[in-house]
């Protein structure tokens, strides 16, 4: 699946603890943060994340403006949203696909019946294709300024997310959300059966969690250097 060129540095990944441990940064140019090549890197990602598969392969010279504008509305469509956590989902998004060559299952923003809704459930629903078949990710985010209330936050939601009753109710909501073009559809489908025992489902499931918050690394830092991979280290590597 084709897809943005990747801009992320993956400056810090640990997998001596259980499951994965790492840290993006947009890094750094002539003395300052890219942020702003940051926002322009976010912003091509748009289309893929909030549009079905379907409306994707539409996309083409003669609609290509139209369609972005379209995702773009999607997102952008409130005074808050700045402050809501639809773009922790668009750099989870990101990251695992850049990472992890994830592929999208289901475009949750895309079912957003009006501007101020919140859309409940699993803030990324991608898969990854393995030999014995396909591999679950169903993410979650926080787009906090604080770490630590991110990491407390996500911990319960994970918990409670975690409970059966919510399984089941999210993987119907999942099933009907499967766009029927999509290559995948049939075999996800069948993985979230109501019949398929739940014990076979999380032999196939990753739960990747997105953190975000405010780092003094970018502020302090004016270059990729030793100081400034010790410093963001010392930052993801916070007790929980």
């Amino acid at each position: 699946m084709k897809h943005p060129d990747y801009f992320l540095n993956l400056v810090f990944h640990d997998i001596n603890i259980p499951g994965d441990n790492l840290a993006l940064c947009a890094g750094f140019e002539r003395g300052k943060w890219r942020k702003d090549k940051f926002a322009d890197h976010v912003m091509e990602w748009l289309p893929e994340f909030t549009l079905n598969h379907s409306e994707l392969n539409e996309i083409g010279y003669h609609n290509a403006v139209r369609m972005t504008k379209k995702a773009a509305q999607i997102v952008y469509q409130t005074e808050k949203y700045g402050s809501r956590g639809e773009f922790g989902e668009l750099l989870l998004h990101i990251a695992i696909r850049q990472i992890y060559q994830t592929i999208p299952a289901v475009s949750k923003i895309y079912y957003k019946s009006a501007i101020n809704d919140t859309v409940k459930g699993f803030d990324a629903v991608h898969v990854v294709k393995k030999d014995d078949g396909l591999e679950l990710w169903i993410g979650e985010t926080k787009f906090y300024k604080d770490i630590i209330k991110a990491i407390y936050d996500v911990t319960k939601e994970i918990i409670d997310h975690l409970e059966t009753d919510y399984l089941r109710s999210e993987f119907i909501l999942i099933k009907n959300k499967i766009d029927p073009t999509w290559p995948e559809a049939s075999e996800l489908k069948k993985l979230l059966e109501e019949n398929v025992s739940l014990d076979k489902v999380f032999k196939q499931v990753c739960i990747p969690v997105l953190l975000t918050y405010d780092s003094s690394v970018i502020k302090n830092s004016t270059e990729e250097n030793e100081e400034y991979l010790k410093k963001i280290r010392a930052e993801v590597n916070l007790p929980t």
